[in-house]
C-alpha cells in the first residue's frame, strides 16, 4: 500500500502511547508500519533527497505535531509519552486525529500562527494534506531543479562548437576524469560533427584511458552511432568510453552496451544536465537553506 500521510499517522501514534509507557521513535516506527501492513518496500521509500525514509519522516512530523498540541510529551532522548490531556483525547474516541482537529489548543495554534509568520504557509486547507513541511521544502527544490536542468540543456543546445568543447572538458575535470584541467583540454578537441571526441585519463595518475565522444544533436542517439563508438575503442586502445549527448539514447542502443565486454557509459541530455548542477558546472549558487534538529548529544545529562 502506500506510504500514510503523516496526519493519518497522528490517531495510531496516540493510542500507541496510550499504555502510557515510554516509546522511542524507533518503536513507534516498527509499530504503525505492522499496523499499516506496510511492505519492505513501502518502508525503504524515500524522500527526493535520497537520505530520509519518507515513512520514518513523516512518524517523525507526527510525533511532533501531537508534541505541539500537548497530547504527547518529550520522555528523554528520541523518547515520548502520553499526557493527561492526550489520555482525555482518547477517551473521547476521536475517529481521526488531524491538523484541524490539533487547532482546537491553544498551544497548537500558536505553533502554527508562528509557522505562517514565518514561511506564509497556511494550515490544512492550504494543502498540506499528505506532506510534511520537510516534503514541502523538499518538493520545492526539486521543482527548481527541474527548471534549471531543463534551462541548463536549452542554452547547451545553442552554444558555440568551441564553447561546448570547454563545457565537456569542464565537466569531465569536475568527474574527476583527465587529470589537469590543461590535460583533458589537450586530449579533448573537436571532431567537426558538431561534437567532440579524445583519449583522456581516467585518473590522475594515467592508470587507464577512457575513449570521450561527445555530440551536441538533437536527434537520437542509434546503435549504429554507438556500436560505431565501440568499435573505435579498439583504435584508441582503450577499454573504457564515455558516449555524451544533448538528445537521447535510443532503446536498442542502451541494449548494446549491455551486452559488449568493453565498458561504455551513455550520458543523455538530462544525465548531462544533471551532472552540471551536481558538479557545479556552468551553475552559481543562488540560495542556501540550513535545515537544523536538535543535537541530542548536547542534552544528553547521562553519565559519560
Amino acid at each position: 500500500m502506500a506510504v500514510p500521510d503523516y496526519q493519518s499517522l497522528m490517531l495510531p501514534l496516540l493510542r500507541l502511547a496510550g499504555d502510557r509507557e515510554v516509546r522511542s521513535i524507533d518503536s513507534a516506527v516498527e509499530a504503525t508500519a505492522q499496523e499499516f501492513g506496510l511492505t519492505d518496500e513501502d518502508r525503504r521509500e524515500l524522500l527526493p533527497s535520497g537520505r530520509q525514509r519518507r515513512f520514518d519522516n513523516r512518524v517523525a512530523w507526527a510525533v511532533t505535531y501531537l508534541k505541539k498540541a500537548g497530547l504527547l510529551e518529550s520522555a528523554g532522548r528520541g523518547r515520548f509519552k502520553i499526557t493527561d490531556r492526550g489520555m482525555e483525547v482518547l477517551r473521547a474516541q476521536p475517529p481521526r486525529i488531524d491538523v484541524r482537529f490539533l487547532e482546537r489548543f491553544d498551544e497548537f495554534r500558536e505553533f502554527r500562527n508562528a509557522s505562517r509568520t514565518r514561511d506564509g504557509q497556511g494550515g490544512a486547507d492550504g494543502g498540506e494534506v499528505d506532506q510534511t513541511p520537510e516534503e514541502i521544502l523538499e518538493a520545492s527544490y526539486q521543482q527548481l531543479r527541474q527548471a534549471l536542468e531543463q534551462e541548463l540543456l536549452q542554452r547547451v543546445l545553442v552554444c558555440s562548437p568551441a564553447f561546448f568543447e570547454k563545457l565537456v572538458v569542464d565537466l569531465l575535470v569536475a568527474l574527476g576524469y583527465g587529470g589537469s584541467r590543461k590535460d583533458a583540454g589537450e586530449a579533448v578537441g573537436r571532431t567537426g560533427d558538431d561534437g567532440i571526441d579524445g583519449v583522456i585519463k581516467e585518473d590522475r595518475l594515467g592508470l587507464d584511458i577512457v575513449y570521450i565522444q561527445a555530440k551536441r544533436w538533437q536527434r537520437t542517439v542509434g546503435r549504429p552511432e554507438v556500436q560505431s563508438f565501440a568499435g573505435s575503442l579498439e583504435g584508441k586502445r582503450a577499454r573504457k568510453g564515455v558516449f555524451i549527448t544533448t538528445s537521447q539514447f535510443t532503446k536498442d542502443a542502451i541494449d548494446y552496451v549491455g551486452r559488449i565486454e568493453k565498458k561504455i557509459v551513455l550520458i543523455d541530455g538530462p544525465t548531462l544536465a544533471r551532472l552540471m548542477v551536481e558538479h557545479g558546472v556552468g551553475v552559481a549558487e543562488a540560495a542556501t537553506y540550513s535545515v537544523r534538529r536538535i543535537d541530542l548529544d548536547y542534552f544528553d545529562e547521562g553519565e559519560t
